[in-house]
């Protein structure tokens, strides 16, 4: 009781000083109630994984369906194709979630996918979303420029881990498969599109290595340089997506639609709000 009896009266002393208006009691106060949201901002800004918003980039074939799909997810209204001719990028927030996604919509147009290889090295682009004409892919010349084309994109995310020359390997890109147009009569389904697609990029993988060996190149004169152009497991007779896990790329493939009646895009946004 002694010890708690010493103590009372200062506190008692301190609590009338803070209560009796004065200047310094006023200043303190003003500061607090000033500084305290702004500290408190910089913490919670300080502890986010994010400095500027992650992106997602959207490639695929040609009338696809690629500006739909975005307009769809930004302004929950429909596009027509002709902006596929050109680059977009929009912000869109995560639902339930506080951090913005930059999403960046690419022509399959050889002009602009060129813009695709700097896209993918850059740090922020979390993700890639490959959209698909399903009702389209029934026709090998789509087919195989759909295969082709995704050929050349997860090549670029392989050799972002297999041209790593430090211990510390790069943040996976998982990469979708998107098969739009489901609600159509003629579309094929994931599965079938799925393994069309490996099929055709065998196929391609398969050309491309008899391509270099006719052009006058042994098999015992193939470098590392030339290996590193060899899609998925080296010398393995069929390629399938489950290859790239190799060098730490992730292929999903699931289908939906943009526009008309059928699963929508739920599962697409899900997946990319699970990815970013």
């Amino acid at each position: 009781m002694d010890a708690l009896l010493q103590y009372k009266e200062p506190f008692m002393a301190f609590l009338e000083y803070i209560f009796t208006p004065s200047p310094t009691v006023f200043i303190t106060g003003a500061l607090i109630v000033l500084l305290f949201p702004v500290l408190f901002h910089y913490a919670l800004v300080s502890s986010s994984p994010y400095t500027s918003p992650p992106t997602v980039l959207l490639v695929g074939s040609p009338a696809a369906g690629k500006t739909s799909l975005v307009a769809l997810l930004e302004r929950d209204s429909e596009a027509g194709p002709a902006g596929d001719q050109q680059q977009q990028q929009q912000q869109q927030q995560r639902p339930q979630s506080p951090v913005p996604q930059t999403h960046t919509s690419q022509a399959a147009h050889s002009t602009l996918a060129r813009l695709a290889p700097d896209a993918i090295a850059e740090s922020k682009t979390k993700a890639v979303v490959f959209l698909v004409d399903a009702a389209a892919l029934a026709e090998h010349d789509a087919l195989s420029a759909a295969a082709s084309y995704l050929y050349d994109v997860l090549l670029l995310l392989q050799k972002r881990t297999a041209g790593i020359k430090t211990s510390k390997i790069p943040s996976a890109v998982p990469l979708l498969v998107a098969v739009n147009k489901l609600d159509l009569f003629t579309a094929l389904p994931p599965a079938l599109v799925k393994a069309s697609l490996e099929a055709e990029i065998s196929r391609i993988r398969v050309s491309k290595s008899k391509g270099l060996l006719d052009s006058g190149v042994g098999t015992d004169d193939i470098g590392s340089e030339e290996t590193d152009d060899w899609l998925g497991s080296y010398g393995t007779e069929k390629f399938t997506f489950d290859q790239m896990r190799e060098f730490n790329v992730y292929v999903d493939v699931e289908g939906g639609n943009v526009l008309g009646d059928g699963p929508g895009v739920g599962k697409w946004w899900a997946w990319i709000a699970d990815k970013v």
